[in-house]
């Protein structure tokens, strides 16, 4: 499966040990592992101003990243309605990486998972459960 790494799950994955980062084991060993241009800044500034992380080892983290399918920003945003504008370039580099599975803790996402039918959005812990059946 193509499996597109939202913002948060990468955060988690890359800074705490538990659910994310086992999630991104299974997907790195098992799926292709997919994330857009426009996840890749967020990341690199939420890790370097928010969490304070040192510059080389955030530098390091995107350079793995982009060994794997990193989908260009879109010109335009996705048309679905998301309560978050930032949320609909997302969904839109998901839909054009033709991701199967959007993986995300957003909940503006999660809440449209009933309106896209050619892209599954579900939660890490919703994805654990999919891949243990």
């Amino acid at each position: 499966m193509k499996i597109f790494a939202d913002t948060n799950v990468l955060i988690s994955a890359f800074t705490a040990r538990g659910l994310c980062a086992d999630l991104l084991e299974v997907i790195l060993l098992d799926h292709q592992l997919i994330t857009g241009e426009i996840v890749l800044d967020e990341l690199n500034s939420v890790l370097l101003n928010k969490l304070n992380v040192p510059e080389k080892k955030v530098q390091n983290v995107l350079q793995f990243m982009r060994q794997h399918h990193v989908e260009p920003a879109p010109e335009n945003p996705s048309k679905i309605k998301i309560r978050d504008e930032d949320d609909r370039w997302i969904l839109e580099s998901a839909l054009r990486a033709n991701a199967d599975v959007l993986v995300t803790g957003d909940k503006d996402l999660l809440v449209i998972s009933n309106k896209i039918s050619q892209l599954k959005i579900i939660s890490p812990r919703g994805f654990w459960e999919l891949l243990k059946k």
